[in-house]
C-alpha cells in the first residue's frame, strides 16, 4: 500500500466548524525515556522536533459532550504561543497548518486518531467576495 504513516489532511476537513483552545501547550512526555523525577520531552519518530500538545474543542454542533475536547500534538523546536484572546468570547479560536492524522485502535479496542501539526494560528478572516468589474 502506498499510504504509509501520518496521513496529511486540512485543517477544514478535520475542524470543519472550526476549534477553540481550551488548555495550555504543554511539553508531551517520553514515557520509555523518562524516570522517576527525570522528565524528557517526547521527539516526533519521523522528524526528531520536540511534541507539544494543546487541548481543542471542536465546535461541531452534531458531537457528543464526551467527544467535543480532544489533544492536538505540535511538532516545533521551541514552544509554540497560542493566538491572543479575542475579547467576548470565553475561548480562543484556532486554526493548524500542516495537518495529519494517524488512525489507531485505542484502549477501548476502538478506532481512534492521533492529529499532528506544525503551526497554530489565529484564524484567517472570513473573506469577502472579490466584485467582478464589467468590461466597457
Amino acid at each position: 500500500m502506498a499510504l504509509q504513516g501520518p496521513i496529511p489532511v486540512t485543517f477544514d476537513m478535520v475542524f470543519p466548524y472550526s476549534c477553540y483552545i481550551v488548555g495550555d501547550v504543554e511539553p508531551v512526555k517520553d514515557f520509555d525515556a523518562s524516570t522517576n523525577g527525570r522528565f524528557v520531552q517526547a521527539r516526533d519518530k519521523q522528524t526528531a522536533e520536540l511534541v507539544w500538545q494543546v487541548s481543542v474543542m471542536d465546535a461541531d454542533p452534531t458531537l457528543k459532550a464526551a467527544q467535543k475536547t480532544l489533544a492536538v500534538k505540535i511538532l516545533s523546536p521551541v514552544q509554540p504561543t497560542p493566538p491572543a484572546a479575542m475579547p467576548g468570547l470565553p475561548f480562543t479560536p484556532v486554526e493548524f497548518d500542516q495537518v495529519t492524522v494517524t488512525p489507531y485502535v485505542n484502549g477501548a479496542g476502538r478506532l481512534a486518531y492521533s492529529i499532528r501539526v506544525r503551526e497554530m494560528r489565529a484564524p484567517r478572516p472570513m473573506g469577502k467576495p472579490s466584485a467582478t468589474k464589467d468590461a466597457a
